[in-house]
């Protein structure tokens, strides 16, 4: 299968900004270049290079990438450009995002993949979990509980801010038998884990036809399949379905688009977990949710993103 691979030239401050805007556009991976991860293993002594050039230190472009199916390029292009000029407009004046230069060409699909599938290795998230991938044997140690990922064909691999900062307070909150509800669930990740970690159940739902099979999969290679159910809706409509914790790793728009009908499916008392959040957009976040009843009750911050935990 062959895909357009679209590099946006932008600054470290603005890349996690610019890749979450790629993410709504393709299921199919983004990556970060940046020097600086280069120069933080260096200092850290995780990896050592005999030279690195002085000018790289001094910074430069960073390059995000994403991969696009090529039949749907040609929509998508124009609209991932309107996205980039909507961020501009309203972080613009926190953040510098750099030229936003833009190039693309056609790669084939499996290099990209075998590409992530060197890159992504066992990562430990908070005190219990260790996302990892399927085809990686890893041994846990007492008290870890694995979650295995297949190819990382829908958003979520704990790699991002967002999504580490979400299994970091999930892993705060659960008790043992609570029922959990992820909406925009992506690879299944939060749910996945939440059954690990003793849920007794988890609805995961999502919009996109490619994140419904990715976390069905996924649910499937970790066992947990009949404790979990996965639907294709951009929100449970069945009012009647409760859940003790749940889970909105999207951005504050739709949050905030969002918040008069989340409030339906959690039991008094429980909590909500939202992440995806940039500071600009997070006071509108706060207002959205506190006007439906729901008290603040932590606030998590790590690179551009901020994540919000509310008790109702």
């Amino acid at each position: 299968m062959k895909f357009t691979e679209l590099t946006i030239h932008t600054t470290s401050d603005g890349s996690e900004l610019v890749a979450d805007v790629l993410w709504r556009y393709t299921n199919y991976g983004v990556a970060i270049s940046d020097v600086k991860d280069v120069i933080a293993l260096q200092s850290n002594k995780s990896m050592y290079w005999d030279y690195i050039d002085e000018s790289l230190k001094e910074g430069g472009d960073v390059l995000v990438k994403a991969f696009i199916a090529l039949d749907e390029t040609e929509k998508t292009l124009p609209l991932i450009r309107e996205d980039l000029e909507e961020l501009i407009k309203n972080g613009g004046s926190f953040i510098n995002f750099g030229t936003f230069e833009t190039t693309s060409r056609i790669v084939e699909g499996d290099d990209w993949l075998e590409i992530w599938r060197k890159h992504f290795r066992p990562l430990h998230i908070g005190e219990k979990i260790v996302v990892c991938p399927e085809w990686i044997e890893y041994e846990k140690a007492d008290g870890e509980q694995v979650v295995k990922l297949d190819s990382n064909m829908a958003f979520g691999t704990g790699e991002h801010e967002t999504t580490s900062m979400c299994l970091k307070l999930l892993q705060e909150y659960l008790t043992q038998n609570s029922v959990c509800i992820d909406v925009g669930c992506g690879s299944g990740i939060l749910g996945i884990s939440a059954i690990k970690l003793g849920a007794k159940f988890a609805y995961l739902t999502d919009i996109d036809d490619i994140a419904v099979k990715s976390a069905t999969h996924n649910a499937q290679i970790n066992g947990v399949e009949n404790s979990v159910r996965v639907a294709h809706a951009d929100l449970l409509d069945d009012a009647q379905i409760k859940g003790d914790i749940m889970l909105a790793n999207i951005t504050a728009e739709i949050l905030c688009r969002l918040a008069p009908s989340i409030p339906k499916n959690l039991n008094k008392g429980g909590v909500l977990i939202l992440s995806g959040i940039i500071e600009p957009r997070l006071e509108s976040v706060l207002k959205a949710f506190c006007a439906q009843g729901l008290t603040l009750d932590k606030q998590m911050h790590e690179g551009e993103w901020f994540a919000l935990s509310f008790k109702l």
